[in-house]
């Protein structure tokens, strides 16, 4: 939408269209940095890094003085894909044409450069009238008038200009056809319209050419949705408190998710998955959603407007962006230089921007931009993506002969690198059949079932190692569950669990998804005789989630009740602790003989369930509970349970 808002005082020369409400209802607060080119103080001197510049938030206006009292006239706003820069446009639009802020200024004309069909020859007039086609008053005579001007450049990096054209050929008359870079950079130098104001929104990796070109000039960058934001966004996505809930309490409960949802494309996508899940459901328990699923689908919406007519483009780049990525992992680099960006064949501008981030050097200094991928989660992602990517027979590449060695991988995981925890899950949750056939389907890349065999053997080899010879083979490390639960195919989960017998954790806080997961392998895991969790802990809530005075009350709570209301009546309504295991371990085909839940902080809210295991679950010869404040209340209910005749337990502790 290309839009044009005249002040309200100049009401004569049009009418001021208006936003649909919701807008403000919907939107949530980001965090962003602002400083000039001239102070730039981070350490490797990346514009918009947050490091010795003050941060501010958007419910300020962009153009406000600084603490020297000088108003900016150039705003760049800096963001990766998905941080929200054309939201943060539609702000600033919707605030001006409701007099609420930016009155400074009596025209703004909004130039999305993504969506319009520019000429290739044009005047600052001409262009104006394009992009708003009906002002009722001719753009000259609007121009001409120096009213004062807000221009918008929404996703600049678009119209993919070069910006080296030389001073003598700019315009200083606004009805001057030229070439349309001409015209463009004759606004950028205030060679016309020196009084103008400028907002630039663009991608990081698209800022070299233009800080050439500007003086003067603040950078703002959007950092994305801090910790409060994102439970914020939630509860305005879904506007149903009991949903919101349910679903930031999935997300808060999976630390890998909830790190990406600071950025805001991020935690739109997964509001939209978690909403379909939620639809006809009453909870989320039972949601085979995993983190590689949200991702794909994350990138899918990145890259649904590229072309799509030469698949094999975006292989061989992506074979390449996965190297860096995984090569990065190993060495523990986050940073790459250009020079590497080359080498690697991925200075490609119609898709570099979508994956890495170009951090420019400070004014004066000469060596060449560094880049980043936008999340280390991100780089995790595609650094697993190495090691199942097709790729046409060649197995190293092009850096540093890093080998497709899952085996080795894995084996460096298992001995010392725990920092390869992300990348494992990932490498389990891209090569189930899901991800497979999604990846082809919808991004159009191709991924190698190879590795299946190769995480089959490595888990079922890692816990037989772990067992003493003549005991019981017993599965003790979290991890495992996260894998099978991010690959979420039954018959996987059936073959790498069939050989054990035993699940034995110890001392771990057991989060919502960290129970999902358990769950969803304990239903598919027929062999499974003796359960043991000894000062595990089952959280339920977020850590943090003692009224959050971050979530707007106007939204969660009723007419006339007290903001509190809401919250103690979501507690109540959750299932008691052990809700989710106890579920689990009365499926059909369970072979279950001892429970021991030792020092698990168990309370009297436990016992029905417990009371429910024994009565179904007639195998059950054993339960310990040790140190549990079962109370008066709770040993009755556990007693109703070992009256009925399906209950054949031999031993209480």
């Amino acid at each position: 939408e290309h839009m044009v808002r005249e002040s309200h005082q100049d009401g004569e020369l049009g009418t001021c269209p208006r936003e649909i409400p919701s807008f403000h209802s919907h939107f949530t607060t980001l965090t962003i940095t602002r400083e000039p080119r001239s102070k730039h103080t981070a350490k490797d001197g990346a514009v918009g890094t947050s490091q010795g510049c003050a941060t501010t938030t958007i419910t300020t206006t962009l153009f406000e003085p600084d603490r020297d009292g000088q108003t900016p006239q150039v705003v760049v706003l800096v963001g990766a894909p998905g941080m929200g820069k054309t939201t943060m446009v539609r702000k600033v639009m919707v605030e001006w044409g409701e007099g609420t802020l930016h009155t400074q200024f009596d025209f703004v004309f909004c130039i999305d450069c993504k969506a319009i069909n520019l000429p290739m020859e044009a005047s600052v007039a001409d262009l104006v009238s394009q992009c708003c086609p009906g002002l009722r008053v001719p753009a000259g005579k609007i121009l001409d008038d120096q009213k004062k001007i807000l221009f918008i450049f929404d996703g600049f990096e678009a119209l993919g200009f070069s910006l080296v054209q030389p001073k003598a050929e700019l315009s200083s008359d606004l009805r001057e056809v030229k070439p349309l870079e001409l015209t463009v950079m004759s606004l950028l130098k205030k060679t016309v319209l020196p009084k103008a104001s400028l907002l630039i929104t663009m991608r990081p990796v698209a800022l070299g050419s233009l800080r050439w070109c500007l003086k003067g000039e603040y950078y703002v960058e959007i950092l994305g949705f801090l910790a409060g934001r994102r439970k914020e966004y939630f509860h305005r996505y879904f506007e149903n408190p009991s949903k919101a809930d349910m679903a930031f309490r999935f997300a808060r409960g999976n630390e890998i998710l909830y790190s990406l949802c600071v950025i805001p494309v991020m935690s739109w996508t997964t509001c939209t998955v978690l909403e379909q899940e939620l639809c006809g459901k009453k909870n989320l328990f039972e949601s085979s959603k995993t983190t590689t699923g949200m991702i794909m689908f994350y990138l899918s919406q990145l890259l649904k407007h590229r072309d799509r007519d030469n698949p094999q483009v975006l292989q061989q780049f992506l074979l390449q962006l996965c190297s860096l990525a995984a090569e990065g992992i190993w060495k523990h680099k986050v940073l790459f230089e250009e020079k590497e960006i080359k080498d690697c064949g991925l200075d490609q501008p119609g898709l570099l921007p979508f994956f890495l981030n170009e951090k420019i050097p400070r004014e004066g200094e000469d060596h060449e931009s560094v880049y980043t991928f936008t999340h280390l989660h991100l780089q995790e992602f595609f650094a697993a993506m190495f090691y199942v990517l097709e790729d046409d027979g060649e197995m190293v590449s092009s850096l540093g002969k890093l080998e497709k060695d899952v085996n080795k991988l894995l084996e460096s995981y298992n001995k010392s690198r725990k920092d390869l925890n992300v990348t494992v899950r990932f490498l389990f949750g891209l090569v189930s059949q899901k991800s497979i056939e999604y990846m082809d389907k919808t991004i159009g890349c191709r991924i190698s079932p190879r590795a299946r065999e190769e995480l089959l053997e490595w888990l079922q080899g890692r816990h037989r190692g772990l067992s003493h010879p003549g005991q019981a083979l017993k599965v003790s490390e979290m991890d495992t569950f996260h894998f099978l639960f991010e690959m979420n195919e039954k018959s996987f989960t059936q073959s790498a669990l069939g050989h054990f017998t035993d699940l034995d954790l110890q001392d771990t806080k057991l989060t919502l998804y960290d129970q999902m997961a358990l769950s969803f392998c304990i239903q598919h895991w027929a062999g499974l005789g003796c359960v043991t969790l000894k000062g595990c802990s089952f959280q339920w809530q977020d850590p943090e989630a003692e009224p959050d005075a971050s979530v707007p009350c106007s939204g969660i709570s009723g007419a006339g009740e007290h903001p509190g209301a809401l919250v103690v009546r979501r507690r109540e309504e959750l299932p008691c602790p052990i809700h989710l295991l106890c579920r689990a371990l009365r499926h059909r085909d369970s072979a279950l003989q001892v429970l021991r839940l030792q020092w698990c902080q168990l309370s009297e809210s436990c016992c029905a369930e417990l009371a429910a295991l024994l009565v179904e679950h007639p195998g059950l010869a054993r339960l310990e509970l040790a140190d549990s404040s079962l109370g008066d209340s709770g040993v009755r209910l556990l007693c109703e349970g070992l009256r009925t005749p399906g209950c054949h337990l031999r031993i209480l502790r």
